[in-house]
């Protein structure tokens, strides 16, 4: 058993009948079914995957032909070091610990997803996703086979919907699993286009194989800030992603070190809610005095700070020629909607932990009819779930701002091949699905009993002494 899945697959044929697919309805479905259908079955030969036309699938094409029958599905816990603590305007992180899914079809094929877990900004911890993780694996064992489209559909049903953390966390119900979803979509889309023997990339629309990304400062001292941004620029990055909004002074002196040192540089602001409407403006004052325009202003006030939103926005485009960015304000379809109708944002950024792959692609389609500008980011993460934000964003070739490297960020690198990074610039191969993966010995089972001892009362309920579906390494 190979540790891809991609030795497993059996190889198959790929026929097109013009015949419509019967299917059961689904409730969350709005596309018309597909004019073709997909048959898989077993080649004579045993030569490997072949297609009759690599180039011709459409993922909605696929959502609605390819028959998914999930025979093991697992999560654990992804625990990854940091290089040196993140710090943002709300919070701290000092180790990564997300959760991995790996999910096997009945045809051998092996396919990775990882939930990206920030508690401060997705409301679950650790202990609560791996729950949520291991119900949403074993109603996954447990289904029949059925179309992705209807399986996601049922996925998206059972982790119906993703709520940011509260300052009064205390007091929140056990919240939805947004970012367990996503790392289970990722999952069951990437086993789908290993069967079929197709990159990501190709399969999300092939118009790139390559992004460019910016990096990361978090915060930290004016001279450290110098220090880090030397640092890429030797390795080959032209734009910084500068987290601000803690300290207005402080944010200031740093962005005078970094301009002083790097002239040339282009650079992102990143205020993750730190700022108040009128703080932020002052900071685009500063910013004009000292001769410094940042090509963007991402998150100046508090996610629900709508109104302050729109003033900055409107003072930054109207007074500095600057755009501005919602992220934690762009949570859903509906805040994407709201941003549109008010003109609050010139540019939103899309983060598969919030909405989901299928959530995203939707926004997507929502904002570019409507002219906004579209950024792709991440929570912490690996390079399993940023990779599969990367063949999403090269695939649909549509993305003006691309923040995929917290990987960089990381002290080891858990993911096994995968994309190809020169400095700032990753390169996708056409290895069939996301092309790296998890040995996945090395990834600890999950204690249950540790789980529920540090869960709350109310996870504590759902945690069960044992796992029941322990499997072997891919």
């Amino acid at each position: 058993m190979g540790p891809t899945g991609a030795a497993l697959c059996s190889p198959i044929t790929l026929f097109f009948s013009s015949a419509p697919l019967p299917r059961t309805p689904n409730r969350l479905q709005s596309q018309p079914s597909s004019k073709f259908v997909v048959v898989a079955s077993k080649t004579i030969s045993g030569a490997g995957i072949s297609t009759a036309k690599k180039t011709g699938f459409g993922f909605k094409n696929l959502m609605e032909t390819f028959s998914v029958d999930v025979q093991r599905a697992e999560g654990r816990p992804l625990d990854v070091s940091l290089l040196a603590p993140f710090t943002i305007a709300s919070s701290r992180l000092d180790k990564v610990e997300n959760v991995a899914i790996r999910v096997e079809l009945s045809n051998g094929c092996v396919g990775w997803g990882e939930a990206p877990i920030l508690p401060f900004v997705t409301a679950e911890d650790q202990s609560v996703a791996l729950v949520k993780a291991r119900e949403a694996c074993e109603f996954l064992q447990q289904s029949h086979s059925m179309t992705l489209s209807l399986l996601l559909g049922e996925i998206g049903g059972l982790l119906p919907g993703h709520e940011f953390a509260s300052v009064q966390k205390s007091m929140l119900k056990l919240p939805p699993e947004f970012s367990v979803r996503a790392g289970v979509e990722m999952a069951l889309i990437d086993a789908v286009a290993n069967s079929i023997g197709v990159p990501l990339w190709r399969l999300f629309g092939s118009v790139s194989n390559t992004i460019t990304t910016d990096i990361r400062i978090p915060i930290v001292s004016p001279a450290e800030a110098s220090e880090l941004a030397s640092k890429y620029c030797k390795q080959g990055f032209s734009m910084f992603k500068l987290k601000v909004g803690k300290n207005l002074k402080a944010d200031i002196e740093v962005l005078k070190a970094i301009q002083l040192a790097h002239p040339n540089c282009s650079f992102i602001l990143d205020a993750s809610e730190g700022y108040t409407a009128k703080e932020a403006i002052e900071v685009l004052e500063k910013l004009h005095e000292m001769g410094v325009t940042p090509v963007l202003f991402e998150q100046p006030v508090h996610r629900d700070d709508w109104e302050g939103l729109g003033h900055v926005s409107d003072v930054a485009k109207d007074k500095y020629g600057i755009s501005v960015a919602a992220d934690e304000s762009c949570r859903n379809l509906l805040d994407v909607q709201k941003i549109i109708k008010g003109n609050l944002a010139d540019v939103i950024n899309i983060k598969l932990a919030k909405v989901g792959v299928l959530g995203a692609l939707e926004i997507i389609e929502v904002a570019r009819h409507s002219g906004l500008n579209l950024m792709i980011g991440g929570m912490v993460e690996t390079r399993l779930a940023m990779g599969f934000a990367g063949h999403l964003a090269a695939g649909l070739g549509c993305f003006k701002f691309i923040d995929l490297n917290t990987p960089l960020l990381l002290s080891e690198d858990p993911v096994v091949r995968g994309y190809e990074v020169s400095g700032a610039v990753y390169k996708f191969t056409n290895t069939r699905g996301h092309g790296g993966f998890l040995h996945w010995d090395n990834i600890a089972c999950v204690n249950t009993s540790e789980e529920s001892s540090r869960a709350s009362p109310e996870v504590q309920s759902l945690i069960v002494e044992k796992l029941s579906y322990i499997w072997p390494a891919a």
